[in-house]
């Protein structure tokens, strides 16, 4: 039997229907449903750019910074047919290990699955792989926004 339970989430409606869907604008989103994304690697995703100061020192390998971007990239890509007018998608929790290095030139390809919704959140399964094999792997949680407040809340936060 499905049941409908009916929430609030930043002025959006969501219906969750069973374990692993969740039913946006009259559209499901099923456990499974996958999001791709894919970059080579520039030198603006290289670790050594991050080094701000003297005596600091990075690789000058893909950064982890910039494929938890491209893996938040590939989850955003699911979500974003549900969203209506002025709606976001933002990542709020990104559970990741980096496992191998990879050079500039190579293209690397994140991929996130849809495993289902964890409360208010849309928790997503994610992968980034280069031509050699995995490079990184984990959980990523988003959230749907409305753009609007969320702009205005960070405004509130200059000083």
């Amino acid at each position: 039997m499905v049941f409908l339970l009916a929430s609030m989430c930043n002025n959006f409606t969501i219906h969750e229907i069973g374990k692993g869907r969740a039913m946006t604008q009259g559209k499901t989103i099923e456990a499974g449903a996958r999001g791709e994304a894919s970059w080579v690697v520039s030198e603006t995703d290289l670790a050594s750019r991050l080094a701000e100061r003297g005596g600091e020192s990075f690789p000058a390998v893909f950064s982890t910074a910039r494929m938890i971007a491209l893996m938040e990239l590939a989850a955003s890509r699911i979500l974003a047919p549900h969203l209506e007018p002025g709606q976001e998608s933002v990542g709020v929790l990104v559970h990741v290990t980096h496992s191998a290095a990879t050079p500039p030139g190579a293209r690397v390809t994140a991929q996130a699955t849809y495993s289902g919704r964890e409360g208010k959140f849309y928790a997503f399964e994610v992968r980034a792989t280069d031509d050699a094999g995995e490079i990184g792997r984990g959980i990523h949680h988003r959230a749907i926004v409305d753009g609007r407040r969320l702009l205005e809340g960070a405004e509130k936060r200059r000083r």
